[in-house]
């Protein structure tokens, strides 16, 4: 079989193209996917990878205090403007701290046009309107990567444990990678079907319970599940290489 352009790409990778191989593995293994790949799943291991218990306060605090302002009857301009001093009050934080305040940064970003959504049309359920596009996004991307034969999962993972891209040569590698990518595609589209019909009746409340249940908790079940699916993959992928060499020895 004729080896794919990709493949024979990264084989003969130039010196030159070395320093953005090693960074882009640096991001791949900075990611929650990656921190957990490479040590042991744990609580703690848990939640480092999904940025520790700042990130979880950052990430699920102004939603909550949304839902709960709006369920109490506020003023919705009240419901909408607590969310984003919450967003600025984190970065100003982390500025203090010397800590990287893009996160924060582009935390603020979304829930400042998640506020002007909702505030300009009058309906509290806009507020949650980015995230059925960004989950759209993420869920074609996706796919879009399983269709063409590059599955993001196995693309991360090729980055993590240094192969490249070279674990496409093996077929069984590669549809498996596409499964467990395509779970996510699952994950991403299961949020749609779910929310958009609380949406478009209107149901804040429950739409807003609905985008925390499935947001950071359903996102580290699916994630311990990838990382567990590509462990026993490359095992059993190390398993295969050695019992091929053993053979030839």
């Amino acid at each position: 079989m004729t080896q794919p352009d990709g493949d024979r790409a990264d084989a003969a990778q130039s010196p030159a193209d070395a320093p953005n191989m090693r960074k882009l593995e640096e991001v791949a293994k900075s990611s929650s996917l990656g921190r957990l790949t490479e040590g042991g799943i744990s609580g703690a291991s848990l939640l480092a990878a999904m940025g520790g218990v700042r990130g979880l306060i950052e990430t699920l605090l102004p939603g909550i205090v949304f839902l709960v302002l709006f369920t109490l009857g506020t003023e919705l301009w009240v419901a909408v403007i607590a969310p984003a001093a919450l967003g600025l009050l984190f970065i100003l934080v982390r500025a203090l701290q010397k800590e990287p305040v893009v996160p924060a940064i582009s935390g603020l970003v979304a829930l400042l046009i998640s506020g002007v959504l909702a505030m300009t049309t009058g309906r509290g359920e806009n507020f949650y309107l980015v995230g059925f596009y960004t989950n759209a996004a993420y869920g074609a991307a996706l796919l879009v990567s399983v269709l063409v034969r590059w599955p993001v999962i196995g693309l991360v993972t090729g980055l993590i444990t240094g192969q490249g891209s070279s674990w496409r040569q093996d077929r069984s590698m590669l549809r498996w990678m596409s499964i467990i990518t395509l779970v996510w595609v699952g994950f991403f589209a299961l949020r749609l079907v779910v929310q958009l019909p609380l949406y478009f009746a209107g149901n804040v409340e429950a739409l807003g319970l609905a985008r925390l249940l499935m947001g950071t908790p359903m996102y580290a079940v699916v994630l311990v599940v990838t990382v567990l699916f590509v462990r026993a993959l490359l095992s059993a992928s190390r398993s295969r290489a050695q019992s091929e060499a053993g053979k030839v020895s």
